[in-house]
């Protein structure tokens, strides 16, 4: 695959910064981001704060009247350092799910290059806990082209990505 050929970008935009989130209920979803997830969070408002973990881009949650479930494909990303840390965190959910009002859990898998698992939390988010190196993504940026997916060997990905798909996660209903 031919390296990617860079032009410039109609928008001079320095940073991606953020990403929001809606929540119904601005305090027990705080809890559960700082006791459950750990995320590190600042209230900037009666109905919004501010969250982040180990990174300068930032979510922000917002509280609203109503909201719809995100889509599973929607997800938020968190990050572990091995498949067998996917799986205690697997443990660890399905033991407290009842506890932080954790909806939906899926069975970890291999896909897209990494073992991971998703859940639906209070606020209808999904989340997926997957094994990734150091820096997350960054490595496939830091390859410098596109995957040749048909190519794909266990060297292209540090995850050990060999070109093999999983079939979707299914969602299982929680109570």
């Amino acid at each position: 695959m031919e390296p990617l050929v860079k032009t410039e970008p109609v928008l001079k935009l320095n940073f991606l910064s953020h990403g929001t989130l809606e929540c119904t209920d601005i305090e027990a979803t705080r809890k559960f981001y700082e006791e459950f997830l750990g995320l590190e969070t600042v209230r900037t408002s009666k109905i919004s704060m501010t969250l982040r973990l180990n990174s300068s881009t930032v979510f922000v949650a917002v509280q609203v009247g109503k909201k719809s479930q995100m889509p599973l494909m929607a997800h938020n990303g968190l990050d572990v350092a091995t498949p067998a840390d996917v799986d205690k965190c697997h443990e660890i959910v399905m033991r407290e799910k009842d506890q932080w009002g954790i909806k939906k859990v899926t069975t970890p898998i291999d896909q897209h290059g990494t073992r991971s698992f998703y859940f639906l939390d209070l606020d209808d988010n999904w989340w997926e806990i997957l094994a990734n190196p150091e820096g997350g993504y960054t490595w496939q940026f830091n390859k410098g082209s596109d995957f040749d997916y048909a190519k794909m060997t266990g060297d292209d990905n540090p995850n050990s990505f060999v070109g093999r798909r999983s079939p979707n996660p299914t969602p299982t209903k929680i109570g």
